[in-house]
């Protein structure tokens, strides 16, 4: 079973958010974790899912308990 990995132009399309924001949480520390092989950085989809589903919240401010 191969392992599906997205770079940061296809995890931006996802989020609809600019691949700079993504360059930007790798050097702050925040986003989903990345694998960066030589110069090129991919995304596993098992940690972008879990990324997403720690994102989750029931109301502002508040990390849904459910949640993980």
């Amino acid at each position: 079973m191969a392992t599906k990995h997205l770079n940061q132009i296809d995890l931006a399309d996802r989020w609809n958010i600019s691949h700079r924001t993504l360059e930007r949480w790798r050097w702050t520390g925040e986003g989903p974790q990345y694998i960066k092989l030589g110069g090129r950085v991919v995304y596993r989809l098992k940690d972008i899912e879990a990324f997403e589903a720690g994102q989750l919240r029931d109301r502002t401010g508040r990390q849904n308990p459910g949640a993980q």
